[in-house]
């Protein structure tokens, strides 16, 4: 019998796009999860530098924290996002954050949504994280739209936060509070 690795949405209100599959990470996924990374809007929009190999991918999956939540959404067999939420421990114990990324062909289908409607519904149901928080490009319109959609606010601008194609940008950081 093969396990079941897919899981229904968290939220019972969630709704994600036709044949959208949200799921743990696998080492098996390390191809996919190195062409979705390698691609190069993706990569704009994320700390990630060109070239990862699926062997580099693969070992950190095989490495991974026990604090650190890794989905991928899947479309007719192809890595099209991923997402990891890493809690925070100690004085932090009650936050946590997240990274996320959409594959350059398939934004705008609410994948993103998805993905992180998932890690916002296991922050506030499962780990009790009181806050959720990321940085963002300044420069990144749909992520801060998704990201305020999701109840996120701007705490403060990073000047300079990172040398992307050639030159320095800015980011923002963001948080999402739960009562």
């Amino acid at each position: 019998m093969t396990p079941r690795l897919q899981c229904d949405p968290i939220d019972p209100d969630a709704r994600w796009p036709d044949g959208l599959t949200i799921r743990a990470r696998l080492a098996s996924d390390a191809a996919g999860i190195a062409a979705l990374h390698n691609l190069p809007g993706y990569r704009f929009g994320t700390l990630r530098t060109p070239y990862h190999s699926a062997d580099e991918i693969r070992k950190g999956i095989e490495n991974q924290p026990a604090t650190v939540t890794a989905l991928v959404a899947v479309l007719e067999d192809q890595v099209v996002g991923d997402i990891g939420l890493t809690r925070h421990a100690g004085r932090r114990a009650h936050s946590g954050s997240f990274g996320m990324g959409v594959h350059d062909a398939f934004r705008g289908r609410g994948i993103g949504a998805a993905l992180l409607g998932e890690v916002a519904a296991m922050a506030d149901n499962w780990y009790n994280l009181k806050r959720l928080e990321m940085t963002v490009y300044a420069d990144n319109d749909a992520a801060l739209a998704l990201y305020r959609k999701f109840g996120f606010e701007v705490e403060g601008t990073l000047r300079h936060f990172a040398f992307r194609d050639g030159a320095f940008v800015d980011a923002l950081t963001m948080a999402r509070l739960r009562a």
